[in-house]
Formats: C-alpha cells, structure tokens, sequence
C-alpha cells in the first residue's frame, strides 16, 4: 500500500513522469491494473476532488492532476480493456442551449473519467433534442447540464421537460451546475441533485450511481 500512498502524493503534484515510473513498477511487481486504478489513481483523484471542495486546492492544480491521470490511464488502457474494470457508470453531458463556456463542463468531465465514468461529451449549446436523442443512443445512468450565464439556466428547466416528455426520464438521473445555479434552483426544475464544482460532481455523481443500483 506504501507504493499506491506514493502513486496519490505524485498524483496530487501532477508529476506526470514520476507518476508513469511509480504505475510501471507496480506492474513489473504483479499489481493488477484493476487494483493501480482504484487504490492509486482514482482513489487520488477523489481526495483531490475532496480538496478542491475545502478549497485545498485551485482548479489549475486539479487540472494538471486530472491531465497527469489520463496520459497515465494510457499504460494501463490496454489491461483494463481486456475486462479487469468495467466503468462506474455513464454520463452524458453538455453545456444548455445558447451558453458557448465549456471550462468548467471540459473539468467535470476530466474529473468524472479520472474516477472511472464514462463520459459521452455533447459540446456547447446543446438543444434539449439534442440531450433527449443522446439519452436515447447512449442509455446513461446520468445526464449532467451545464450553463454559465444566468440567461441560459431556463434551458435547464426546458431540456428536463423534454426528456420528462420523451419517456426517458425513469432511466437517469438528471445533475445541474454553473456559476448561477443553486440547490433550490435545482429543486424548482425538477433536478434530481445539483454540484456546486467539479469535485463535488463527483462526489454526487457516485452516490446517483448507487441510487440507481439499489433500483435496478
């Protein structure tokens, strides 16, 4: 376990080359790919997701930490494919209609993938059909809607009644977030949760995980 401690501290600095180093050498020793993902890199991105809630660290570290993560997930890619890990869950994610800002989108998606979800990315200015045919392709257990201006936050509420009235609603459990969204704006459009940043996302995003796997 000492070795994996050390994989979190070097994950937590982003040292991309040291972190590369520290995955290989765990391998060579006959750690499972499966065991290196969970108990070093994801386990590390979850206290840097706790992190960046107290405000431990910025959003510029956690980036280079998310970035380090995914050039590293490449060594061990092609172990995981071969089934030792099946992905915690799936989400679908956009910025709403008419907001182009996709910094804080691109960061959840960073931080979901580095913790094992399968992220299907939709872009900027999505339209509410364009969330309800991805639901449809794509059967997340989590659609994420993002929007930046407060001008926008009422396509929230408008691709919720889409996908309420395309039938797909039962399936997925819906998280809202942006600089003007708050808990009781989530509650007002029917949200099922609301994150106040990416670490956060995280953090709600398992537990509808789990919600879900309780109903299924």
């Amino acid at each position: 376990m000492s070795d994996m401690n050390e994989m979190i501290k070097t994950l937590m600095k982003g040292n991309v080359e040291k972190l590369k180093v520290l995955v290989n050498e765990a391998l060579d020793s006959g750690a499972p790919a499966s065991e290196i993902l969970n108990e070093g890199l994801i386990k590390g991105m979850d206290i840097i997701g706790g992190k960046m809630e107290t405000g431990e660290m910025f959003i510029p570290e956690v980036l280079h930490s998310a970035k380090a993560m995914g050039l590293v997930l490449e060594i061990l890619k092609p172990m995981l494919a071969a089934g030792e890990v099946s992905a915690s869950g799936k989400v679908v994610i956009g910025t709403v209609k008419g907001d182009l800002h996709d910094i804080g989108k691109n960061l959840v998606i960073m931080m979901l993938e580095s913790t094992g979800f399968e992220v299907h990315d939709l872009g900027v200015s999505v339209t509410p059909e364009k969330f309800v045919a991805a639901i449809k392709e794509n059967s997340p257990d989590l659609v994420c809607l993002s929007a930046l201006l407060t001008t926008t936050t009422h396509m929230m509420k408008e691709t919720i009644k889409a996908i309420d009235e395309s039938g797909l609603r039962a399936g997925v459990k819906i998280m809202i977030g942006g600089a003007p969204v708050t808990q009781s704006f989530a509650d007002q459009i029917g949200a099922d949760a609301y994150a106040p940043d990416a670490g956060a996302a995280v953090k709600v995003a398992k537990a509808l995980k789990k919600e879900i796997s309780k109903m299924n």
